[in-house]
């Protein structure tokens, strides 16, 4: 009967628990912003800025020094690609630098004095590609299309020169080995499709830690751990406080998590191969894990500001460290190891070989393992650090208690030896 009881006691507080949370998340305006505003809105931001995927029609800036024939066949097929638009022509190579600085183009196709000259002697010829590499993208875009242009234009002049009678020997001459390129698992070839799902998980992980530390933030600076749970069992009813904060952002992060993975992929036409089942399989443990890393680390900030500039900082390093913007090859073991540390690294590469490249389950089963892992950690040291947090405020709240009861007895002591005074 007495264990029923204490099973009573324990789902009591911990739903009391609950229902404080989530009147907290509600009350304050920074927690229900990052909790529920942002995971609603940034992704629909971001989707939509690389939903067009690749980008067409990249200013160029010519300097055709050779003014030939050639070069002038060369400008126009780089001109009639879908890639690239030749904006405007220069005198020399510094007033194109120029044009760049000032961003009216994004690169510069120079052509030398002896292009046509060397090509006329039979002798290999250049052509020069400056970019802009602060944008990839209209980086690949001006490089890809100099390349496709020289190389179908070496073709041609191979044809000319190869002295053969038929098409048939002018392709086995020129094109020896057909080549045919197909996207893996990104049919467009766009950015927002291989990068897009990374970004959906990374949202997760660190909106539900700027929630969770803004609202620890705030309850250690007004002291209101103690007011958690009665006051007979607080130091006692540490898992009872993780299990109600758990319960209370786990409820939230279902509705967003559903809506992030599921929804706005959807919404945009990205690539959406998994099953519900399991997309299920692999939420469960990675919200798990990422509630409890982020009440792990809200017990780190004694102020509400400075989770933001904590998780901000560290949302770029963990997309790189993911392997997705980096190949995970290239990525130093140093590195790696840090990464570990973080649900979403595992988040993400899980999520992408079941939504992205068609995997099963059982593919991902050393994602889910080291998720798993990570959850029973994360429990385990957010229990520590919130028992060491409800020692601290109760020791806080009795120096408190006994600085009232001092500050009443020598009230009282000076009220009597007032009223002693005025007696005699």
């Amino acid at each position: 009967m007495s264990i029923f009881h204490n099973i009573l006691n324990w789902l009591d507080d911990a739903t009391y628990v609950w229902r404080q949370e989530l009147k907290h998340v509600f009350r304050d305006e920074g927690v229900l912003m990052f909790c529920i505003v942002v995971p609603l809105g940034y992704p629909l931001l971001y989707s939509w800025i690389y939903n067009n995927e690749t980008v067409h029609e990249v200013p160029v800036v010519v300097v055709d020094h050779s003014n030939s024939q050639q070069s002038r066949q060369f400008i126009r097929m780089c001109d009639a690609s879908a890639d690239v638009k030749v904006a405007c022509y220069a005198v020399n190579l510094d007033e194109a630098k120029s044009l760049v600085g000032r961003q009216v183009v994004k690169g510069i196709y120079y052509i030398p004095e002896d292009f046509a000259t060397r090509l006329n002697r039979m002798e290999q010829s250049t052509i020069s590609v400056y970019c802009d590499m602060s944008l990839m993208l209209t980086y690949k875009a001006i490089y890809q299309t100099a390349l496709a242009v020289t190389t179908g234009m070496g073709t041609a002049i191979k044809k000319q020169i190869s002295g053969n009678y038929t098409a048939r020997d002018d392709l086995v001459s020129t094109s020896p080995l057909k080549i045919e390129e197909v996207s893996v698992f990104n049919p467009t070839g766009g950015y927002g499709s291989s990068v897009i799902p990374a970004v959906l998980m990374l949202i997760i992980q660190q909106t539900l830690a700027l929630g969770v530390g803004m609202a620890a933030g705030t309850a250690r600076e007004r002291n209101r751990y103690s007011d958690l749970v009665p006051i007979n069992r607080c130091y006692s009813s540490v898992g009872r406080i993780i299990t109600g904060k758990s319960l209370c952002y786990l409820m939230i992060y279902a509705v967003m998590s559903t809506y992030l993975v599921v929804v706005v992929p959807k919404m945009f036409s990205f690539l959406h191969m998994a099953t519900w089942q399991n997309l299920l399989l692999l939420m469960i443990p990675f919200l798990l894990a990422c509630v409890f890393f982020a009440q792990t680390i809200s017990c780190l900030v004694h102020y509400r500001e400075n989770v933001i500039l904590l998780m901000v900082f560290v949302s770029l390093p963990l997309l790189f460290m993911s392997g997705v913007s980096w190949p995970q090859s290239s990525i130093p073991s140093y590195w790696q190891g840090v990464s570990w540390l973080f649900p979403s690294t595992f988040g993400i590469r899980a999520y992408i070989r079941l939504n992205s490249m068609g995997a099963t389950i059982a593919d991902v089963s050393h994602e889910l393992i080291c998720l798993w892992t990570l959850a029973a950690f994360y429990f385990t040291t957010s229990c520590i650090v919130y028992g060491v947090e409800m020692r601290l405020s109760k020791q806080h709240a009795q120096e408190r208690l006994e600085a009232l009861r001092k500050k009443r007895e020598v009230r009282l002591q000076f009220k009597g030896k007032k009223k002693g005074s005025e007696a005699n």
